[in-house]
């Protein structure tokens, strides 16, 4: 016969296994915290480093550029190159008509793509597909490829023929605010198509039975979309808002077709190399050439310059921004 040996099993303490789930939950906690902490401390500085770099050189007088004794710290502490890059730049008048350009722009895109994108989130119309096509469109194609037909349309501008019945011929609009101003308020400005896209699927994502009860209450169309869409889609439209901003006070391309009438600070800013030597010729007939290293300092100096109000604005509007990309799900 065969005997089975009894077998002895030890049974830890639940207080044992608790306490080491535990100790393994919080060291596993803290990893994660720790190595999230480091990435994200790398890509602040990946971002930081650079600003800071430059601000410090930006303070160096030009001696200072070629000391190789001196790595971020400057020796020989100036302001001076402020003044030259103001000069240069036509400051404040520059950035008084970027400042006031931007926000008219901004305001007539969010204006005309917000009614746009409601229409395609709630109507149904002839061809609305098509039109929504035209749309993305918008977002893939570059502006570029339509600058002549721009130049010939804004340059010759007169509409089913008024102009010309009117004055006598055709208007030039190009050297004005006016043919910028057309274009957002009819969706076809700086990255139109991207604001449609984004409030059209905002607008998507809000349940039919707010504007149903809103029509049983005895509300109008537009009355509803005042008074119950507009209210909730205000985060994204501050982003769009945020967005259009930030690119049309960068912007080289339409300010430079549209807005040579006006002194704009990223057009002063982006041939500020070409004033260079005129100006530190101070008034001789000998051209002055300068050196590399110090055309990239004042550049940097006008770059920082043209950074500083965008980060005010981030900075004011970044808790509405960070709600309108945490916004999800449905909200019935």
């Amino acid at each position: 016969m065969k005997t089975n040996a009894s077998q002895t099993v030890t049974v830890k303490p639940a207080g044992k296994r608790d306490t080491k789930y535990m100790v393994k939950s919080k060291i596993k906690k803290y990893s994660v915290s720790i190595a999230r902490g480091l990435l994200l401390f790398g890509l602040c500085f990946m971002i930081i480093q650079p600003m800071i770099i430059r601000f410090c050189s930006s303070l160096m007088v030009e001696s200072d550029l070629y000391d190789s004794t001196i790595v971020l710290l400057p020796r020989h502490v100036t302001l001076e190159n402020y003044k030259i890059v103001a000069d240069l730049t036509s400051f404040p008048k520059s950035m008084i008509n970027t400042l006031w350009t931007s926000l008219l722009v901004s305001i007539c895109q969010v204006l005309a793509c917000t009614l746009v994108g409601y229409g395609f989130a709630r109507y149904s119309f002839p061809l609305k597909k098509f039109w929504f096509a035209c749309v993305v469109l918008l977002i893939i194609v570059p502006p570029q490829t339509i600058q002549t037909s721009l130049y010939v349309q804004f340059a010759s501008f007169d509409f089913l023929g008024i102009f010309t019945a009117l004055t006598g011929g055709p208007l030039n609009l190009r050297t004005s605010i006016f043919p910028y101003v057309l274009m957002s308020l009819t969706c076809m400005g700086l990255k139109d198509g991207l604001y449609i896209y984004m409030l059209r699927q905002y607008f998507k994502s809000i349940p039919k039975s707010l504007e149903e009860a809103a029509y049983v209450d005895g509300c109008s169309t537009m009355h509803t979309f005042v008074k119950i869409m507009l209210p909730d889609a205000i985060p994204t439209i501050a982003s769009c808002f945020l967005f259009s901003f930030v690119w049309q006070w960068t912007d080289l391309f339409y300010s430079r077709n549209f807005l040579s009438g006006y002194s704009i600070y990223s057009v002063q800013l982006s041939s500020i190399v070409s004033r260079m030597s005129r100006y530190f010729n101070n008034g001789s007939d000998v051209a002055v050439v300068v050196p590399n290293a110090r055309q990239q300092q004042l550049i940097f100096v006008g770059v920082l310059i043209c950074s500083i109000p965008l980060i005010i604005l981030y900075i004011f509007t970044q808790r509405t921004f960070v709600e309108s990309i945490a916004m999800s799900g449905s909200k019935e």
